[in-house]
C-alpha cells in the first residue's frame, strides 16, 4: 500500500532529508586518493549521529555499514572496508540514509576521485540529469511508468543503459516503502501519481549493458560486463504546490 504523507509529515521529513544531504557533503570533503571507504563510512556515521539522527542503513537487512559505498563497476551496496582504497581516476558512489523523528531520508551521489576519464565525466553528468528528467515527470495525474520512461529515454541518448534489477521506491516511516520506482517504464502505466507521495527516484546507469551480478559477499552489485556505473538519488515529495526535493541541500554544487 502506498502511504501518502500530509503537509505536517512532509515538513517532518525535511529534517531527515537535510541530515542525509549534508552527510553526503561531509563525505565528499574526504574523497581523495588513498582514503578508505571505511573512513568515508565513519565520517558519515559520526555526522549523522551528531545531528541526533541514526544511519538508516546500519543493520538494515543485516547491512554492516552506515552507507553503501561502491567504486567504478560496482553499482550499489558496496560494503565499507579499510582495505578498499580510493585511487586516482575512480568514481565512487555513496548512498546514505538518515532517520530522525520517525522518518527517513535517502540520497546517493557519484563523485570523481581526482581526475577521471571523459567517459566517466559523461556518465556522472548524464546520470544526474536523468534524475531531474524523472522528477519532471513526477506530477499529479502521471503514472510511475512516466518517471522511468523519462529516465531511460534520457540516458539512451548517450548510449548508456539503466539497471533494471534494482529500482527506486517510496520513503517515509520506513526506508523502503511502496511503490517501486523503476528507471524504465511505459508512459501511462503503473500507479497514478498524486500529492502526498514521497519517492526515492534513483537512476542507476551503466556505460555498457544493463545486466548486473551480486558478489559472494551477499551485498555488492556489479555490472555484468565490468563497465562503469553511476548512481544519483534524492527523496522527493509531491505536494499540492509542486515538488520538494527533501535531500538536496543549498550548498550542493
Amino acid at each position: 500500500m502506498i502511504q501518502l504523507k500530509n503537509s505536517v509529515q512532509i515538513k517532518a521529513m525535511r529534517e531527515a532529508g537535510r541530515i542525509t544531504g549534508e552527510a553526503l557533503l561531509v563525505a565528499r570533503e574526504h574523497i581523495r586518493p588513498g582514503v578508505s571507504t571505511l573512513t568515508l563510512d565513519t565520517v558519515i556515521r559520526e555526522y549523522i549521529e551528531r545531528q541526533g539522527a541514526k544511519p538508516s542503513f546500519l543493520g538494515l537487512y543485516g547491512f554492516p555499514g552506515s552507507a553503501c559505498i561502491s567504486i567504478n563497476d560496482e553499482v550499489i551496496h558496496g560494503i565499507p572496508s579499510k582495505h578498499r582504497i580510493l585511487e586516482e581516476g575512480d568514481i565512487v558512489k555513496i548512498d546514505v540514509g538518515a532517520a530522525i523523528g520517525g522518518f527517513h531520508g535517502d540520497s546517493a551521489r557519484t563523485y570523481p576521485v581526482g581526475k577521471v576519464s571523459r567517459e566517466a565525466e559523461a556518465l556522472i553528468a548524464a546520470t544526474k540529469q536523468s534524475f531531474y528528467e524523472g522528477v519532471a515527470a513526477f506530477r499529479a495525474g502521471n503514472r510511475i511508468g512516466d518517471i522511468g520512461h523519462a529516465v531511460e529515454s534520457y540516458v539512451k541518448k548517450f548510449g548508456f543503459s539503466v539497471v533494471r534489477a534494482y529500482v527506486g521506491h517510496g520513503v517515509g516511516h520506513s526506508v523502503h516503502e511502496s511503490p517501486d520506482v523503476p528507471n524504465y517504464g511505459t508512459p501511462g502505466h503503473g500507479p497514478r501519481l498524486c500529492a502526498g507521495m514521497v519517492l526515492a527516484i534513483e537512476p542507476m546507469v551503466n556505460v555498457g549493458r544493463s545486466e548486473v551480478v551480486q558478489l559472494s559477499d551477499g551485498w555488492t552489485v556489479k555490472t555484468a560486463d565490468h563497465s562503469l556505473s553511476a548512481h544519483y538519488e534524492n527523496t522527493v515529495a509531491l505536494t499540492e504546490d509542486g515538488i520538494i526535493n527533501l535531500t538536496e541541500v543549498e550548498t550542493e554544487t
